[in-house]
C-alpha cells in the first residue's frame, strides 16, 4: 500500500462526530449547482469532522456520472481540508471499483460502498464478506462499509460485519440497520475502525458510537454532535423534534431537507437530482 493510501487510512480511521451526508444541489435543469454546493459547504465548515457526498441522502442511487463527478469534485473543492468520503452505490464489484479510481483522481480520501444486492436481495454471509474483500482489494481507497439492507436486503449478520471491519482495506462503518441492538452487539465485539451511527433516533441508544453520519447534518450539525457527547434524553427528544419538523423519517426525507435548505437561502431549487 503507498504511503498515500496509508494517509487516507489514518485520516477516515480518525474520525469522531458529525459527518455530513450532503443533500446534492441541483439547478433547474438538474446540473450540478456550484454556487449552492459553494453555500452548502461554507454553511457547514468547521461544524464538521467530514463530508460525505453522493450517499442516499445525495440520492446516490439516482445520480448520473456526470452529475456523481461534479458533487464529489465540489465537495473536495469545498472540504477545507476535511475529509472527503464518496458514496458509491452502484451494483456490481467493477462499477464499483472504477468508481473508486475515479474518486481517487477527483482527491476524495475513502468510498462509503453498501452490501452487495441483486433483484432478488443482498447475498448472505460469505457473499458480504467476499464483496468486500473483493471492493477493498481493488479499490485505491480505503473503504467505509455502509452497512445497510432496506435496499440490499442483506441479513443483519454481525459476525459478517465484524470480519469485513478487520479487512486491510476498510477503514469504517456507517452503520444504518437501524437496530439498537445490533449496533451494541458490533461495538461489544470491539472493532479496529470507527462506527458512525446512521439513524437520528437511535443517537442516545447507543452512546458508544464513534460519530454520526444522517441528513440532520445538512441543517443542524451542532445538536447533532451535542447528542453524541451528552446521551441525554432530553437532547435526544429534540433531535426528535427537529426529524419531525423538517420531515426526515419520510421516505423522500432529501426532498424536505432541501425544502428548508431553499428557505434559509443556501439552495437555489429543491429539486430532485432525475
Amino acid at each position: 500500500m503507498r504511503s498515500s493510501e496509508y494517509t487516507a487510512a489514518g485520516r477516515v480511521r480518525a474520525l469522531r462526530g458529525t459527518v455530513v451526508p450532503l443533500v446534492t444541489p441541483v439547478d433547474e435543469g438538474r446540473r450540478v449547482c456550484a454556487p449552492s454546493t459553494a453555500r452548502l459547504m461554507a454553511s457547514l465548515r468547521g461544524r464538521v469532522a467530514g463530508y460525505m457526498p453522493a450517499l442516499s441522502t445525495g440520492e446516490g442511487w439516482h445520480l448520473s456520472p456526470d452529475q456523481w463527478t461534479d458533487i464529489v469534485r465540489l465537495t473536495v473543492e469545498h472540504a477545507g481540508g476535511a475529509p472527503v468520503l464518496a458514496g458509491v452505490e452502484l451494483p456490481g464489484t467493477d462499477a464499483i471499483v472504477e468508481r473508486a479510481h475515479r474518486a481517487a483522481a477527483l482527491g476524495a480520501d475513502a468510498v462509503v460502498v453498501p452490501p452487495p444486492w441483486s433483484d432478488g436481495g443482498g447475498s448472505p454471509g460469505p457473499g458480504f464478506v467476499e464483496h468486500y474483500t473483493e471492493v477493498a482489494e481493488r479499490s485505491p481507497l480505503p473503504v467505509v462499509v455502509y452497512h445497510e439492507n432496506a435496499v440490499s436486503k442483506a441479513p443483519l449478520d454481525v459476525d459478517a460485519l465484524r470480519a469485513v471491519c478487520a479487512l486491510p482495506g476498510v477503514a469504517g462503518v456507517k452503520e444504518s440497520s437501524g437496530s439498537a441492538e445490533f449496533t451494541r452487539k458490533l461495538l461489544d465485539g470491539g472493532t479496529d475502525v470507527p462506527v458512525l451511527q446512521g439513524w437520528e433516533h437511535l443517537l442516545s441508544a447507543v452512546p458508544d458510537v464513534h460519530g454520526f453520519v444522517g441528513p440532520l447534518a445538512n441543517l443542524d450539525p451542532g445538536i447533532c454532535d451535542e447528542a453524541l457527547a451528552s446521551g441525554a434524553g432530553d437532547v435526544q427528544d429534540r433531535v426528535d423534534a427537529l426529524c419531525r419538523q423538517y420531515r426526515l423519517l419520510d421516505d423522500d426525507w432529501y426532498l424536505h431537507v432541501k425544502e428548508e435548505l431553499v428557505r434559509r437561502g443556501v439552495l437555489a431549487t429543491p429539486l430532485p437530482v432525475g
